[in-house]
C-alpha cells in the first residue's frame, strides 16, 4: 500500500510523510511529486491513477473519496491542530489500526484523537 501525505494547505507537517518512510511506509509527499500547486481534485486523481492513499485533514477529500467512481483511499486526520510531536505520538498508537481498516477494504478511514 502506498500513501500520499496531502500537505498543500500545510495542515500536516511534513515529518508525518518521514515518519511514515521511518516505518517502513511508502509514502510520498505532495512536494515530491511537483503536486504543491495542484488542486484537490488533481492530487485525488493523481492517487487513483497511482494506487496512492490520501492523508489528509482536508475535508475535501472526504467528498471525493464517497463519489461511486473514486479509485483512491483517504485516511482523514480529525484532530486538532497541534504540535507535530502530538501527532506522531497519535500516529503511533493508532498506524495499526488505520493499516488494518485499510486493508479490510474500507476507502475512508477516519483518525479522531480518541479513536
Amino acid at each position: 500500500m502506498k500513501f500520499l501525505v496531502d500537505l498543500v494547505d500545510n495542515q500536516l507537517p511534513l515529518a508525518l510523510a518521514h515518519w511514515l518512510v521511518s516505518h517502513q511506509v511508502e509514502c510520498k509527499h505532495v512536494l515530491d511529486l511537483n503536486l504543491a500547486a495542484a488542486t484537490d481534485a488533481e492530487i485525488w486523481e493523481y492517487a487513483g491513477q497511482n494506487g496512492y492513499v490520501v492523508i489528509s485533514k482536508d475535508e475535501d477529500f472526504l467528498y471525493l473519496a464517497s463519489g461511486p467512481a473514486s479509485q483512491a483511499c483517504f485516511v482523514w486526520i480529525r484532530i486538532g491542530n497541534g504540535r507535530t510531536k502530538a501527532l506522531l505520538k497519535t500516529m503511533e498508537r493508532l498506524w495499526p489500526k488505520i493499516e488494518e481498516q485499510l486493508e479490510a477494504g474500507d476507502r475512508i478511514v477516519e483518525l479522531r484523537q480518541n479513536s
